[in-house]
C-alpha cells in the first residue's frame, strides 16, 4: 500500500501545491484508489508515477470546489486515453447530481460505465482484503472522513518444515496457511500455526478532511497506521480554525495522539502561511511534534509506503486465551 499526495494545499492552488488529492496504490491489485479530486488533479497524475489507467474507486468527502472541480475532467480523459472497465465514486449527497448536470452541459459521454454511491455512516465497501468505512466529519457543509482497512494475513508458511513432516503439497498446504489442523495418516496432528510465521496486521489508513478537531476523526484514526489530517491553520490562528471549521496543526496531532496512531501526515495547508509569512508550515509541524511527535508534513509528490507489522506478543496473548 502507498500513499501518493497529490494536492496538499487548501482553497486554492499553490506554485508548489495543488488542491485536495491523495492517491493509494495497491500493488497487489493493480489498483488506484483516488481520495478527493480538487482542479488539476489529472495534470498532477501526470506527473507521477500514479497510472490513471489503474483507478477503480474514488472517494469524495465533500462537496467544495477544492476537493471535486477536477472530477469531472479527470473522468472525461479516463475515457479517452485509460478506458477503465469501470469506476465507482463515493460521496455526499449531491455528488451524484453535480456529475450528471456537468456530464449534461458539457456534452460529455462516457465510453466505460461509472457508478456514484451516496455515503452513510458506516461500512462502504467490503472486500475480501480490503474494508473502507467513513464518519461523518464537522464542518460547514456535510463532510465524511474514511477509513481503509486490510485484513490480517498469516505469516510465511514454511514449506521446508511442512515437507519435513512428510505433508504432501497440495490442497493440505493450502488448508495450514489458513490457519486450519490436518492429521497426518501416522496419525500426528499438525496445526497450521505452527507452520506460519507471526500474522501480518492489516494495514489501517485514515483520511480526515476538512473538519474541525472530533471525536469522530479520533475513531476514525483509531489505532490507524497512517493519519492525513488537514492542518489548514497554526495554532496561533486557532480562532480562525474555530471560525471556518477547520483544524489548526495541534488539533490534528491531538487526534492521532488520543487514536494511538502510529504516523500522522499534515495536509490542506493554508496559502497564508508561504515562504516570507511570519508564520511557515515548519512552525505548524514543531506545533504538531509537540503533541505528537510522529508527525511530518506531507506536500505534492510525496510517496509513503505504509509498513507492515506483525502481531507482537501482547497482542497474541489475549487471542490465545480468548480461543
Amino acid at each position: 500500500m502507498q500513499i501518493t499526495f497529490l494536492g496538499t494545499s487548501s482553497g486554492v492552488p499553490t506554485r508548489s501545491r495543488n488542491v485536495s488529492s491523495i492517491a493509494l496504490r495497491l500493488p497487489q491489485r493493480a489498483e488506484v484508489w483516488l481520495f478527493d479530486c480538487g482542479e488539476g488533479t489529472q495534470h498532477q497524475l501526470l506527473r507521477s508515477d500514479v497510472k490513471i489507467s489503474q483507478i477503480r474507486r474514488i472517494f469524495v468527502t465533500h462537496m467544495h470546489g477544492d476537493h471535486i472541480f477536477g472530477l469531472m475532467g479527470l473522468l472525461a480523459s479516463c475515457g479517452l486515453a485509460a478506458n477503465p472497465e469501470k469506476i465507482d465514486i463515493y460521496g455526499p449527497p449531491g455528488l451524484n447530481a453535480y456529475l450528471q448536470a456537468c456530464r449534461k452541459y458539457s456534452q460529455t459521454h462516457f465510453s466505460y460505465p461509472i457508478e456514484v454511491h451516496t455515503v452513510q455512516p458506516g461500512l462502504v465497501v467490503e472486500e475480501e482484503d480490503f474494508s473502507v468505512s467513513c464518519a461523518v466529519l464537522e464542518h460547514r457543509v456535510t463532510a465524511f472522513g474514511y477509513r481503509i482497512q486490510e485484513r490480517d494475513r498469516v505469516g510465511h508458511f514454511d514449506v521446508k518444515k511442512a515437507a519435513a513432516l512428510g505433508i504432501p503439497s497440495g490442497p493440505l498446504y493450502g488448508k495450514l496457511k489458513r490457519g486450519g489442523t490436518v492429521t497426518l495418516p501416522n496419525g500426528q496432528v499438525v496445526r497450521g500455526a505452527d507452520l506460519c510465521g507471526p500474522t501480518e496486521v492489516g494495514r489501517k489508513i485514515a483520511y480526515c478532511t476538512d473538519t474541525i478537531y472530533c471525536e469522530n476523526a479520533v475513531e476514525l484514526a483509531q489505532d490507524a497506521d497512517v493519519v492525513v489530517h488537514e492542518s489548514t491553520f497554526a495554532h496561533q490562528d486557532a480562532e480562525l480554525a474555530y471560525q471556518r471549521l477547520h483544524s489548526t496543526s495541534t488539533m490534528a496531532a491531538q487526534v492521532a495522539l488520543n487514536a494511538s496512531a502510529r504516523q500522522l501526515f499534515l495536509s490542506h495547508f493554508s496559502p497564508r502561511y508561504a515562504v516570507g509569512s511570519p508564520i511557515q508550515l515548519k512552525d505548524l509541524l514543531a506545533e504538531a511534534r509537540a503533541i505528537f511527535p510522529q508527525t511530518e508534513l506531507a506536500h505534492d509528490f510525496l510517496t509513503y509506503e505504509v509498513p507492515r507489522r506483525s502481531l507482537t506478543a501482547s497482542e497474541i496473548a489475549p487471542a490465545i486465551v480468548g480461543g
